[in-house]
């Protein structure tokens, strides 16, 4: 059998109460997150409720772009994220195994893709 831990999140920021110079949803740290490392995100709300897991080869145009773009599967609920979770991951099989292992194992709630426990 193969153990799988979920690894401890490299970077976390949070929605902002009142953002000052804020145009994405109120996260103002996105200089945190590193633009040319690749890795999984994971978008929870207040609840601590796990939103939607995702994978990047670039983190930081990858999270922006689920917060800009009109086809993103969280344009309906971007209002719900509180919190973004990184955890910085090079090897792209790595990436792959951890996101569908995070989204069967937590149930990310907007996940479509790669679930297995429907």
């Amino acid at each position: 059998m193969i153990t799988i831990t979920i690894p401890t999140p490299d970077v976390s920021i949070t929605k902002q109460a009142n953002p000052v110079l804020s145009h994405i949803y109120g996260f103002t740290d996105f200089i945190q997150i590193p633009r040319d490392y690749g890795g999984i995100f994971m978008f929870y709300n207040d609840d601590n409720e796990l939103l939607f897991v995702g994978k990047a080869r670039k983190l930081r145009p990858r999270i922006k772009k689920h917060f800009e773009d009109t086809v993103s599967v969280m344009k309906d609920h971007r209002d719900e994220v509180t919190r973004i979770d990184v955890c910085l991951i090079e090897d792209p099989v790595h990436r792959e195994i951890y996101e569908t292992y995070i989204v069967n194992k937590m149930k990310a709630k907007y996940n479509v893709e790669k679930v297995l426990y429907k």
